[in-house]
């Protein structure tokens, strides 16, 4: 796995770890255990849809290769979706919903990404993603 790769797969496990740490002794009321619910679901699936991904992961849109099977077979652009997903849980779990406006944030930049992995990869891979394209979603 890319140096680059195993960051964006194992920082945000870390991050979560550490967060749940620094709060566990508090206490856990019903938004909070439902913010660990949603945080530990999406970050499960996240982390699946990144080590799915494998080596065509990258910065910069780049057509190395067209992953299409588990979670991707479903979900175009899986790590964006649960890592925003992964947001609203860690807004419920802290009880602090400016994590909220980072999503608002957020989101345009990350559909705007997607827009652009999808033209590299409708330019490289043509039909077949075309194809691939209309039996996902985003």
């Amino acid at each position: 796995m890319k140096p680059s790769a195993a960051i964006i797969t194992f920082l945000p496990i870390i991050l979560l770890a550490l967060l749940l740490w620094r709060f566990a002794a508090e206490p856990w009321p019903p938004l909070k255990i439902a913010g660990f619910v949603v945080m530990l679901v999406s970050g499960i699936l996240l982390t699946i849809a990144r080590l799915q991904l494998g080596n065509s992961f990258s910065i910069t849109p780049q057509a190395t290769a067209l992953v299409t099977h588990g979670i991707y077979a479903k979900i175009r652009n899986p790590v964006y979706v649960f890592s925003a997903i992964l947001l609203i849980g860690v807004a419920f779990f802290l009880k602090d919903l400016k994590f909220l406006w980072v999503l608002i944030v957020l989101l345009p930049i990350q559909v705007q990404r997607a827009r652009k992995e999808s033209e590299v990869l409708e330019a490289h891979f043509g039909d077949t993603y075309r194809r691939y394209k209309s039996s996902t979603w985003f």
